[in-house]
């Protein structure tokens, strides 16, 4: 047994050490209305272990998991493979017991792996710097955008009709605490050109996504210009790490930050979490003293051995809060190395493959949806996830096309609640689809259509 519960008799010796008659005494200052009278309504009576064991497994069973079925969600959280040497190296018990590294002497390595992590996502995105990630890409967002903030010293924020809702929300909450004013361009499909209209000289940055929710390829170039005649920065968001290996990285289009999730290289779905967030930015004294958690760097020892260290350490862990630029705890150190073993087996060249894979795949999907009587592919381009027009409710047909096997993308109503976009579905395909697996999703389609 793992839990095993006091008996009557050591807790009344309990209750007599402290000096109080009955457990209730010990809630006399929660007023009574507050207090639960009897059992909580719909909960059954506590069972034991192998009970609730049976019971959790039979409800288990009536989900569809994205490894039973022919699997097309998306979203900002990708299915894709996962060599199983990665598992392997960091379930090493020198990667996962390994905790912060306040001492450098006896940390190389996971110093080292931070650092070569940093390396590969400042490559990747196409920037000077990168930090050693944060919890996901949603907080990536709002820490960059509190960032820019710092860096303008300005507190209005502008972001892109097609930012992931989930992250626009993120940047809310965040907001909230500091003060920011927040500009949210109502979402729609192929406008994120109109955020050129909302940047002002109070603008402190301009946020926008691409490949954007909707999975339109969005060129930030002209954002950034836009944004640096007004003196404001331009984050560009990325959820699908992916499609870095094949597009042009956001510092080529001129991003002064970069706000990414991670997940889709080396780690699994997970049922939502842990992810790792992606930051990066400008190789500028002014940007990295504002970053937000801890940069690895590269030195010499006093022998001239090569050594690794804690260059930059900004969040309140190492400093004293009020100096500290974050509150982020912890830097996601299992998933980094996930997503850099993974990254070093592919190469460079395998990145490129695997991006292009994912791009035929969702072209083959595409062609295979449109032909379907009724639907309507509205992307005039995309990486590997586009939006698909149906003639009734997309969360209708994803309940249909479950039954048959198909878990078929997420309806964008449930990112944006009833009664927005709910013809709309978006749809994802990656390396993990086979031809089998999309012409299975045209003809389910077509049948519940």
């Amino acid at each position: 047994m793992r839990y095993l519960p006091l008996n009557q008799y050591d807790r009344a010796a309990m209750l007599e050490r402290i000096g109080v008659a009955s457990i209730d005494d010990l809630f006399a200052d929660v007023p009574p209305k507050a207090r639960l009278k009897g059992n909580i309504e719909g909960l059954p009576p506590h069972s034991g272990e192998m009970a609730v064991e049976r019971d959790l497994t039979a409800l288990s069973r009536q989900s569809l998991s994205a490894a039973e079925a022919a699997f097309f969600c998306g979203g900002g959280a990708y299915r894709h493979h996962v060599p199983a040497s990665v598992d392997h190296l960091i379930q090493r018990s020198e990667f996962l017991t390994a905790y912060t590294p306040y001492q450098p002497e006896i940390s190389q390595g996971t110093l080292q792996s931070l650092f070569e992590f940093q390396s590969q996502v400042a490559a990747l995105t196409g920037m000077g710097v990168a930090n050693a990630s944060l919890y996901d890409g949603s907080t990536a967002t709002s820490e960059a955008v509190r960032m820019a903030a710092r860096i303008t010293r300005r507190g209005k924020a502008v972001l892109a009709p097609g930012l992931h809702p989930h992250y626009t929300a993120t940047v809310h909450t965040a907001a909230r605490g500091g003060g920011l004013a927040i500009a949210a361009l109502a979402p729609a499909m192929g406008a994120d050109g109109a955020i050129l209209e909302a940047i002002d000289g109070e603008t402190a940055c301009v946020v926008v996504q691409t490949p954007n929710v909707f999975g339109e390829l969005v060129d930030l170039a002209p954002i950034a210009e836009a944004a640096h005649a007004h003196g404001a920065l331009l984050i560009a968001v990325v959820t699908e790490a992916v499609s870095l290996g094949l597009l042009r990285t956001p510092g080529e289009m001129g991003a002064d930050i970069v706000a990414a999730e991670g997940q889709s290289i080396g780690n699994g779905l997970n049922f939502g979490g842990p992810y790792v967030g992606l930051l990066a930015c400008r190789d500028d004294r002014k940007f990295i003293r504002q970053a937000p958690g801890r940069f690895a760097g590269q030195t010499v020892d006093a022998d001239g051995q090569r050594g690794f260290v804690l260059t930059l350490s900004t969040r309140e862990q190492h400093i004293r809060r009020e100096k500290a630029t974050s509150n982020i705890c912890t830097n996601s150190g299992l998933c980094t190395l996930a997503f850099s073993i993974h990254l070093a087996l592919l190469g460079e060249r395998g990145l490129a493959h695997l991006a292009r894979l994912n791009h035929a795949r969702a072209c083959t999907l595409a062609d295979a949806l449109d032909a379907v009587d009724g639907a309507e592919v509205l992307n005039s381009s995309f990486f590997n996830e586009f939006t698909l027009r149906l003639p009734r409710a997309a969360s209708a047909v994803v309940e249909e096309l479950a039954q048959k096997g198909v878990l078929g993308g997420i309806p964008a109503s449930r990112l944006y609640g009833p009664g927005t976009f709910d013809d709309l579905l978006i749809v994802a395909a990656t390396e993990t689809n086979s031809d089998e697996d999309c012409a299975r999703f045209a003809a389910a389609l077509g049948e519940v259509l």
